[in-house]
């Protein structure tokens, strides 16, 4: 089978992201965006537009935009709960009844995780370096399902505030903010085709003093919109990212079906290292080989063992064989005991010896 086929956009779903602090609009602009997607659909008659959103609801979001929905005429269904297996089971459940998944916020699903993890496992002084390897393969499971699921889908999650530390003039080490991030794993942030965060504007120089929202598009895979901002962002803003999509066609994320089983053994042991180990055993039952037939350390027995190497490995230099790879090395103990034996190599296990057979030496000597 090849790897490679001719490129096509297998981007048929919206995967999006938005992020802000405390009302800064996350749920009301993925409203706006799952509002205009579904009528998008409906007018262009693709799948889905005669489908109900459904609302993932960690914090009460749903009850406050249904009156959107219900003006629209678009079903809305709502589960509100935090537990992490329920995240999953969105999915699958959108995937399969909805035109639209709307996850508000996925922050609460992270570290509702954590915090049940560090519960159950007793970790009353905060969780350990070992745990969080468990907790991002888990992780994972949802971040893999939400790029190569069948639905569209926005994550709308809190903001956080990045931090490093720089050296002043006085040669002191300072901490300072950075820049903003997803409250979530780590590396959620990665995951959306478009990332979008949100920001509460003021200006009270103004009688009365004016309020609103600005989207900025932190990531925009299409590149249509990257980097632009809106003021009280509506559908039509992000239509360009959306209109680069296959909509209605076939969505292909990530090959996830495909894994490096043949870099591994059975019981999960890299080959590499096995091989070399292998290696190494077969380089030693080469020297037991040698000293069988060409024992002692005389001239005689030294050119012999030389010839030997040489007629196998085309080198007299053990340190230049000691460089070959275990396929090398075996295809030369093989043939080392073709000539010295009298038969291919084998090794028996140990109990199993009616499976042994003799070398033609010894059934030279037997006759």
């Amino acid at each position: 089978m090849k790897l490679f086929k001719k490129a096509e956009n297998t981007q048929a779903y919206l995967k999006a992201g938005i992020m802000g602090f405390a009302g800064d609009g996350k749920t009301f602009t993925a409203t706006e965006i799952a509002i205009g997607m579904v009528e998008h659909m409906r007018a262009k008659g693709l799948p889905g537009g005669d489908k109900p959103v459904m609302f993932l609801d960690t914090e009460t979001g749903s009850d406050w935009v249904k009156p959107r929905f219900d003006a629209a005429g678009i079903p809305l269904f709502v589960a509100k709960t935090r537990a992490f297996v329920d995240l999953l089971t969105a999915i699958d459940e959108a995937e399969a009844e909805g035109a639209f998944l709307l996850i508000d916020s996925i922050s609460h699903f992270w570290t509702g995780l954590c915090d049940e993890y560090a519960k159950r496992r007793g970790r009353k002084r905060g969780l350990e370096f070992s745990d969080w390897a468990w907790l991002k393969q888990e992780w994972r499971r949802f971040t893999d399902r939400y790029v190569n699921s069948n639905c569209h889908i926005i994550l709308c999650g809190r903001a956080g505030y990045e931090y490093d530390f720089f050296e002043g003039e006085d040669g002191k080490k300072n901490l300072e903010k950075t820049g903003v991030k997803m409250k979530a794993e780590g590396e959620t942030g990665y995951e959306p085709s478009i990332l979008i965060l949100m920001e509460k504007q003021m200006d009270i120089t103004t009688s009365p003093p004016q309020v609103w929202r600005t989207a900025t598009v932190l990531k925009d895979r299409s590149t249509k919109i990257d980097g632009k901002q809106f003021a009280n962002p509506s559908f039509k803003d992000f239509l360009p990212h959306i209109e680069y999509l296959n909509l209605g066609g076939q969505h292909m994320g990530v090959d996830t079906t495909r894994d490096n089983a043949e870099l591994f053994e059975e019981d999960g042991e890299p080959r590499w290292q096995k091989e070399r180990r292998m290696k190494e055993i077969a380089l030693d039952e080469i020297v037991e080989l040698l000293n069988k037939h060409h024992g002692g350390t005389s001239n005689d027995a030294k050119k012999a063992k030389g010839d030997m190497l040489e007629f196998a490995f085309n080198t007299r230099s053990w340190e230049r064989i000691k460089t070959f790879d275990f396929a090398a090395v075996s295809t030369a103990r093989n043939a080392l005991w073709q000539r010295l034996e009298g038969v291919e190599y084998q090794w028996v296990e140990p109990g199993n010896a009616e499976a042994y057979q003799e070398p033609q030496a010894a059934q030279d000597d037997a006759a």
